[in-house]
């Protein structure tokens, strides 16, 4: 592990009393306790009251605003209509640059492009960030298709075919609370009937997903659109990042064993080979 350079290293100025500045020998303890904050925001599933994101750091309320306000001057946070706060667009700009320099990132990028240049359709990756399924990476096809998805977009877990990869092979601890307020939401509104009603219903689509290895959505999130994901595994066997292709429902075959889900499942191994992963034996 580096470590921090010594104070003789720095070349510092005394201050006005011919002291070393003291915070950069010990840090900035307010960046510290503000800090606190925005860890809490980053492992909660969603925006939260002032007084519960204050109790959760802790914190006392009035000190906790005064953070958030200039937390918020800085993009690090944003408040929703309902007074609540969230991770503001600096933060996921910071998450998304983070995500791009992992290393499966740095491999996935340029296999993405050249895949994109041989399918000619759109294609995507995406990782699992705090708030579920989201998307890291485009790579538009020359006829790009009208999508109303951007960078830092979260997927949904029951009817898009990347958040059924996630379902499917990320462990259920991990997704169960993504896809319970998923189902929860669908019980309350008139919702496609396509959708799984309940846990079951959604697990027997995710069996269906390993057994294909892929999953498929016809129209779905984005009406006029099929899409086909398919998981990439890194060398402990992990689910690591998805594939992710989607295209106008004119052109776009998600046919099992047709030449576009051939070309795609081809294009997943190579990668998770690529990452070290060693498939079983048939």
């Amino acid at each position: 592990m580096p470590t921090l350079p010594a104070d003789t290293d720095l070349d510092l100025e005394p201050d006005a009393d011919g002291e070393l500045d003291a915070p950069a020998r010990s840090g900035i303890q307010s960046i510290e306790v503000g800090f606190r904050l925005l860890e809490v925001l980053t492992h909660t599933n969603g925006p939260m009251m002032l007084r519960d994101l204050a109790r959760a750091a802790p914190m006392n309320p009035a000190k906790a605003h005064r953070y958030l306000v200039s937390f918020a001057r800085l993009g690090l946070v944003t408040q929703t209509p309902e007074g609540r706060y969230d991770l503001g667009p600096f933060a996921l700009e910071m998450g998304l640059v983070s995500l791009n320099r992992q290393d499966p990132m740095r491999r996935a990028r340029p296999a993405a492009a050249a895949l994109r240049d041989e399918i000619d359709h759109t294609v995507g990756l995406a990782v699992w960030g705090n708030q579920g399924p989201a998307i890291v990476h485009w790579e538009e096809a020359s006829h790009p298709v009208t999508v109303s998805l951007r960078l830092g977009d979260v997927m949904p877990m029951l009817n898009s075919a990347t958040g059924r990869v996630f379902g499917a092979y990320l462990p259920r601890a991990q997704t169960l609370p993504f896809i319970q307020r998923e189902l929860e939401r669908a019980a309350a509104r008139e919702a496609d009937p396509e959708l799984p009603r309940t846990l079951e219903a959604y697990d027997a689509i995710c069996a269906e997903v390993r057994a294909y290895g892929a999953a498929r959505i016809h129209g779905g999130v984005l009406p006029g659109i099929n899409a086909m994901s398919l998981p990439v595994f890194d060398a402990n066997a992990q689910l690591c990042l998805v594939l992710i292709a989607l295209g106008a429902q004119s052109t776009f075959d998600t046919s099992w064993s047709g030449p576009l889900e051939r070309r795609l499942r081809l294009a997943a191994q190579q990668l998770s080979a690529d990452l070290g992963y060693v498939a079983a034996p048939a």
